[in-house]
């Protein structure tokens, strides 16, 4: 791979944004919205609680790291729509651009945009609802760590979808962290769901990195081995999502759908 193919990518993005408010402010505003209505939710439910459990780093922590989770996807997905939109696909990949430093451009940029969210979340929170991520102990840093990997193969994976689908299959994308949160344990533990459900969360990495914080807040002790295999877990999806867009891309090559890549689902 080389570098400046790699930056090629990263700062065409920079572009954007820096030319276009309107792809900034959609990077903090929904984090803005987010911080302040868990957390108005996490105070009154401190209110009328029971003295001696703190909802702040049990609820609202939980949604930010599941919000961190989304942001990093949607970081990646983001750039590669950019390119959907302005039917700039055919020239990207007409280019000496290889398939890896095209998704690694990807990536990058979704790092990028994922830290600047977390920087704004975190301040955010902690200005307003005295919520540190600091109460999670050294557990908070493997925990990002799985959130993040995952959310970049979830991202990755949503690209290939899109580009075998054609642009119609964007609405697919959207709902992925949605769909994905019932069985990651986001709000409860594992064992409360129906036991046809929990073998499917115990195959999502972010469902290990939920429980281990829950039980942090509730007095307990971080599991370390849980989020070693959510670590491994997170991994193999990484793995497989990059290995499911390089087939996606061969396929749509050798059928020549890229040249015939249109608003409307390729078949």
């Amino acid at each position: 791979m080389k570098m400046r193919h790699i930056a090629a990518i990263i700062l065409r993005q920079i572009y954007l944004l820096r030319g276009s408010p309107t792809r900034v402010l959609p990077l903090f505003a929904w984090i803005a919205i987010d911080v302040m209505l868990w957390g108005f939710i996490t105070r009154y439910l401190n209110a009328i609680a029971s003295p001696g459990f703190d909802f702040v780093p049990a609820m609202l922590g939980a949604v930010l790291l599941w919000d961190f989770l989304s942001r990093v996807m949607q970081g990646v997905t983001m750039a590669f729509f950019e390119d959907v939109w302005s039917r700039n696909l055919l020239a990207i990949f007409a280019s000496p651009l290889s398939r890896a430093e095209y998704v690694t451009g990807l990536v990058l940029t979704g790092i990028c945009t994922s830290l600047l969210g977390l920087v704004v979340m975190i301040a955010l929170a902690s200005l307003a609802f005295g919520l540190s991520f600091l109460s999670y102990g050294m557990a908070i840093i493997p925990g990002l760590m799985v959130l993040f990997l995952f959310g970049i193969a979830l991202g990755v994976a949503g690209s290939a979808m899109v580009l075998r689908l054609g642009p119609a299959a964007e609405w697919l994308i959207w709902p992925l962290p949605a769909v994905l949160s019932p069985f990651a344990s986001v709000f409860y533990p594992v064992s409360s769901l129906p036991g046809w459900m929990q073998p499917l969360a115990y195959a999502l990495p972010p469902s290990y990195v939920f429980e281990t914080l829950r039980a942090i807040t509730q007095g307990g002790q971080a599991d370390y081995t849980a989020l070693a295999q959510a670590f491994g877990l997170s991994l193999v999806y990484l793995a497989a999502a990059a290995g499911f867009f390089v087939h996606v891309h061969g396929v749509c090559v050798r059928n020549g759908l890229i040249a015939r890549y249109s608003a409307e689902s390729v078949t």
